[in-house]
């Protein structure tokens, strides 16, 4: 909180209970929830950031998404360029 004024960011909270306020994240948290977390066991916290940091690759760089045609984003970015 004390980070956030000095920055002069607002903080806004979402009502309780209210979790549609916050989607994305909350459907990230799902995401990130079931397919990690739930999936691994972490030794350590060094295991932890390298099991986090590959699942993260994967999320962000390797996976499908519906909203880019059921493209990795490299293959939108990528098909992008060629039609510039």
């Amino acid at each position: 909180m004390d980070w956030a004024r000095r920055k002069n960011i607002e903080i806004e909270y979402i009502e309780p209970g209210k979790p549609i306020q916050n989607a994305y994240i909350e459907s990230f948290n799902s995401r990130f929830r079931d397919e990690c977390l739930n999936e691994e066991m972490f030794l350590h916290l060094e295991d932890a950031r390298t099991k986090i940091e590959r699942w993260r690759k994967l999320y962000n760089e390797e996976r499908p998404r519906g909203s880019l045609g059921m493209k990795t984003p490299q293959q939108f970015e990528d098909e992008f360029k060629n039609e510039i």
